[in-house]
């Protein structure tokens, strides 16, 4: 399996890039996850994005922590403890750092075991960052060795189909350039075939699959939670309108995330306000769009004067 990381700043393209690499992969007939993870949601701040790709299917889930390739769009992120962009490093790793200093000087900085190259940074004015995320994925598929122009460009274009078409040709050619830079260190990054963790992390447990009695997402009042009324949470109610309703509660009562929903004998479904905290869940999933959201505000003064609560047309 391939593990990648890609470290950057907030508005450098970093989840782009990564969607660019799972495109590509997946294109290349791989089975890819590719997922960003934000700190502060704001331009500027440290994010990274990772991506596995695996000929079978992956059973892995959350953050790498031993990559075999981890690619820096901002090199001021290395001296950011916070950032973790040489988190899990080892000899295997192959460090790819959009920098303008030498491979040479950071490695003699970093004194690391592994490949480490750079790729000349281009993103010195505001205007250029918006095709960093596109340089970056470029140069990483270059050193995977498993994926081809053709798919890079596939996947460029897919990515970035809600741009003009001048943005994507532009963002198409740095990648391309990139790509072709380091043909002489195509397929440099390899595949480990176990998952490595932190150690003394145990390895998968294969769990039964439980009757649906049991493993449904249900919940029945376990312990005092019945003593806690999270419908004065709720901002907006959703009402069952049941003259619309086919009756299909397996849909509402199964997707309501607190087991909010019950059905009575005829099977209509009821909704339990004391618990029901308005996400409007099941407004969204409703067949038949028999259940509609009310300000809790007219709901509620509806309900005082013993009216049924509508909905705005």
């Amino acid at each position: 399996m391939y593990r990648i990381r890609l470290h950057g700043r907030g508005g450098q393209g970093v989840k782009t890039a990564a969607r660019i690499l799972g495109s590509a992969l997946f294109a290349e007939g791989f089975e890819v996850q590719d997922a960003p993870r934000y700190g502060a949601e704001r331009r500027g701040a440290p994010i990274f994005a990772t991506v596995r790709a695996d000929r079978r299917e992956i059973l892995e889930r959350g953050p790498i922590r031993v990559p075999d390739l981890v690619v820096v769009a901002d090199d001021s992120l290395v001296s950011v403890a916070a950032a973790g962009v040489l988190l899990g490093a080892d000899r295997e790793m192959v460090l790819l750092l959009d920098s303008d200093l030498p491979a040479e000087t950071w490695r003699e900085r970093l004194r690391l075991e592994g490949p480490l190259l750079t790729l000349p940074s281009e993103a010195r004015e505001r205007a250029e960052l918006r095709f960093v995320g596109a340089t970056c994925a470029g140069a990483a598929a270059r050193l995977l060795g498993v994926i081809s122009r053709r798919a890079l460009e596939g996947a460029i274009r897919a990515e970035l189909a809600a741009m003009t078409p001048a943005l994507v040709e532009e963002n198409l050619r740095r990648a391309l350039a990139a790509f072709d830079r380091f043909e002489s260190h195509a397929g440099c990054v390899g595949e480990r075939s176990e998952p490595k963790g932190e150690p003394g992390s145990p390895h998968w447990i294969e769990l039964p699959f439980d009757d649906v009695g049991i493993a449904a997402p249900d919940i029945h009042g376990a312990a005092t939670s019945v003593q806690v009324r999270t419908g004065l949470w709720r901002t907006m109610r959703p009402v069952i309108e049941l003259e619309r309703c086919n009756r299909c509660h397996w849909v509402c009562g199964t997707l309501c995330p607190d087991g909010a929903i019950e059905v009575d004998e005829d099977g209509a479904p009821r909704i339990d306000y004391d618990h029901c905290k308005g996400c409007l869940v099941c407004v969204a999933v409703c067949p038949p769009h028999a259940i509609v959201a009310v300000p809790e505000s007219e709901a509620a003064a509806a309900e005082s004067s013993g009216e049924t609560p509508e909905a705005h047309p």
